[in-house]
């Protein structure tokens, strides 16, 4: 056969091969996105929900902000359950599993060690005990909400039109229950209120370590607890060698709020600003609505699951929150019966815990018997550290979220409060996790409160584990209601915080000694105080502002002393040198600064730790700028000193960092940019199984300004990317409660194939606000939901 005409049918044949392949591919593709698209929030036109009393409108705006208005509080909380589980259903279910450990149900084995740290940290055994506390009013709310829930699970099961991400992991979700709520809750309790690991860390040190040496990873060592000392170098709890420290909260969960008097504001009215910082993921860890029924009219954010509003306004008084930051975990150094691990030694007895069977299901596998032992103090957790035969001491923890305790009661008084006494009555419910509220009324008043249950201790402070088996450690009570810190109009005309230490060495009670870094309030109280006709613009200005004080307390005794060290830095020192010491992306000072200040403790801590030790230990940057403090003042202390001093140190952590800056953007500074490396990334939890699922789940990476130390608040992890942050911003004007200004990233629904999946990704990078009314005049898509 001539060799032409062969090449012509082989050609032919894989044309048409190709062509088979493609169209297979095609319809493939077809399917797929009918499939998903299915799954897609209705959004217009009718549907009937046969639990409500009364048809209820539903009008989401462009930006695809809910606006929900029933005709009694009844049909509102059931009609907002229904429209969450819309665009949210299967993070609602996650975060239910996760707070229960109950994810290796949906997952399989690669959960069951987060499972098993969830089932003894007991958030949703707190759930259950705290719904019994709740009032009748906030139960019937708890059970309207699960109502409309509830009524979207039927409807997607019966008409095949659950959420893609079910159908990928093969499993329905379960009825939803008020206890899922209140889990949900317990859950962000954990994420914002733990100190455990703290103390874990330094009883490590204490007995590895001399304790000179020791005393330096301390913010404040107690000196005046010679017995609690003794007793955790006594009394050795296995720590290191086999935790998995990526379940610890984020150390940067923090937040910035404010609000400035009429007589700092161009209106004469007061202003509230309030952007809370956690985790940045797909969908945001925020869902923003707005409620309105003949009882009530309220706009603000929620977490997924979760009735009312958490954060927001209603037609008289606006309020935020950041995270105090207590110490509200104690870790107690139990002595365990030789002969019956069950039995723990209290006062000169033994003690019987309490034993909570916890069988753990595993998809596609058996189950596995698990157990949670629960001392008078709390449960056992040392066992999720390292798990050891015959153990002599083990840690058990107390903390103050796993009590019975009335958030969501709080919550819905804080949406129907009118004024300050309304609004700190609502707060004495608001009991864990402790947070920083800041409060604006249109009568003019601003305030604030320290609100939470804090501990006051018997002995010691809550820098260090204490003795299980004696009276003399504990706690005694909380500290009162009304002498938590308060400020109602101050003379100054504005409060802010952003974790920072809010009480002064004259406040009665101990709080916590591991404030946030300064820089966020400093700089926050440095623009407000430079003006009296302030205005919403320069809130959501003063929201994105990238001035680095960081930089501004330590960069020229950094430069100097590796100036002194050594010549041959002198390019990249020159740079930072002329810097305006603002975390610009399109600059490389910021990149060089960061990623120094970054390896400071790495280069002068991390070879003297266990791996997971060292990832659970937090405030690594707190300690090191201690010490380059002392340094700076003269005084190398032991760890600074047996480095080789303060100019080999910084000079070394340096060289460090010039070097992986060099291997990823080349030897020109001129090449180096901050956003290049900064960049903002919305992660989806799905997003990690294949590349396919990151292209389609996770926004395109946007470069991004400010760190974790500006007021534009934008942590990042070792490779860059930007992870945590302000998910939520806000912006209320009190002369004018009518709306409110807003931005959600990376979007409001969950559903990849909705306008408001990633909507808002390029809006929260750049400061692009939304302004969402309360009045009746929101336009966009119309749902009507109807009542049979």
């Amino acid at each position: 056969m001539d060799k032409k005409l062969k090449k012509r049918k082989w050609l032919k044949w894989l044309l048409g091969t190709l062509g088979v392949l493609l169209a297979v591919a095609i319809i493939g593709l077809i399917y797929v996105n009918a499939y998903i698209g299915k799954s897609k929030p209705v959004i217009n036109g009718e549907l009937d929900v046969s639990i409500l009393d009364e048809d209820v409108t539903v009008v989401r705006d462009d930006i695809g902000v809910p606006h929900i208005e029933a005709q009694s509080d009844a049909d509102l909380y059931r009609a907002q359950g229904y429209v969450v589980a819309q665009d949210r259903l299967f993070q609602m279910d996650l975060s239910r599993r996760q707070a229960s450990g109950r994810l290796a149900e949906a997952v399989g084995a690669a959960a069951l060690d987060t499972d098993k740290f969830f089932r003894t940290f007991s958030l949703r055994d707190a759930a259950e005990k705290s719904w019994e506390g709740y009032d009748e009013e906030s139960k019937q709310v708890l059970e309207w909400f699960a109502e409309g829930v509830n009524a979207f699970i039927d409807e997607a099961k019966e008409e095949d039109t659950l959420s893609y991400e079910f159908s990928l992991l093969g499993y329905e979700p379960e009825e939803w229950t008020p206890v899922d709520s209140l889990a949900i809750g317990k859950f962000m309790a954990y994420d914002l209120g733990g100190n455990w690991s703290s103390l874990a860390v330094r009883h490590w040190a204490l007995g590895e370590f001399p304790e000179a040496k020791a005393k330096e990873l301390f913010i404040e060592y107690p000196e005046d607890a010679p017995s609690i000392i003794e007793a955790n170098i006594n009394s050795q709890v296995k720590v290191a060698g086999e935790f998995d420290a990526s379940v610890v909260p984020n150390e940067f969960n923090g937040s910035n709020n404010w609000v400035v008097s009429g007589d700092k504001t161009e209106s004469g009215m007061p202003i509230l600003s309030d952007d809370p910082h956690l985790g940045l993921s797909t969908p945001s860890i925020w869902y923003q609505m707005h409620l309105q029924s003949p009882e009530q009219n309220v706009s603000g954010v929620i977490f997924a699951g979760v009735p009312g509003i958490i954060l927001g306004h209603n037609e008289d008084v606006a309020w935020g929150v950041t995270n105090v930051g207590p110490d509200v975990q104690d870790l107690y150094i139990e002595t365990p019966h030789p002969d019956d691990p069950t039995q723990f030694r209290y006062e000169g007895e033994w003690e019987q815990a309490e034993v909570r069977e916890e069988p753990i299901k595993v998809k596609d596998g058996e189950t596995v018997d698990f157990e949670v032992v629960v001392t008078r103090h709390g449960p056992i957790i040392s066992d999720l550290l390292y798990e050891e035969e015959d153990p002599e001491a083990l840690f058990s923890m107390q903390w103050t979220a796993l009590e019975p305790t009335l958030e969501l009661q709080a919550v819905l008084g804080f949406n129907k409060a009118s004024n300050w006494e309304d609004f700190e009555t609502a707060l004495e419910d608001f009991q864990a996790p402790a947070q920083n509220f800041v409060f604006a009324a249109t009568d003019g008043t601003i305030a604030y409160k320290a609100n939470g249950r804090i501990p006051i201790r018997k002995t010691g402070d809550g820098q260090l584990p204490v003795p299980g088996d004696s009276a003399d450690y504990g706690w005694e009570g909380y500290v009162p209601f009304n002498e938590l810190p308060t400020v109602v109009n101050p003379e100054s005309g504005f409060i802010a915080t952003a974790n920072n230490e809010v009480v002064d060495e004259s406040y009665e009670y101990h709080i916590t000694d591991f404030w946030a870094q300064p820089y966020r309030y400093k700089r926050i109280a440095e623009v407000l105080e430079a003006s009296d006709e302030l205005t919403p613009e320069d809130m959501m200005e003063l929201q994105m502002d990238k001035k680095n004080l960081y930089a501004d307390e330590f960069l020229a005794d950094m430069i100097d002393t590796v100036r002194a060290e050594s010549d041959e830095y002198d390019e990249a020192l020159a740079l930072l040198a002329n810097w305006d010491q603002f975390d610009h992306a399109d600059q490389a000072a910021p990149l060089v600064f960061h990623k120094w200040m970054k390896q400071l403790p790495h280069t002068l801590l991390e070879d003297s730790f266990p791996e997971d030790v060292y990832d659970l230990m937090p405030g690594k940057n707190h300690i090191t700028d201690a010490m380059m403090r002392d340094s700076f003042a003269g005084n190398d202390g032991t760890w600074v000193s047996e480095y080789g001093g303060v100019g080999k140190w910084l000079t070394d952590a340096l060289e460090t960092s010039l070097t992986e800056i060099e291997d990823e953007f080349g030897g020109d500074p001129e090449d180096w940019n901050w956003g290049e490396y900064h960049e903002l990334t919305f992660p989806h939890p799905l997003a990690g199984a294949s590349p396919i699922f990151e292209s389609i789940l996770n926004p395109d990476p946007v470069p991004l300004g400010g760190s974790n130390i500006t007021v534009q608040a934008a942590a990042f992890d070792k490779e860059g990317n930007v992870d945590h942050g302000a998910a939520w911003r806000f912006v209320a004007d009190l002369s004018d409660l009518s709306s409110a200004y807003h931005i959600v990233g990376p979007g409001l629904s969950g559903h990849m194939k909705s306008d408001f999946f990633h909507n808002q990704v390029d809006k929260w990078a750049e400061g692009n606000y939304h302004e969402t009314p309360i009045d009746g005049s929101a336009e966009g898509s119309t749902l009507t939901l109807k009542a049979e």
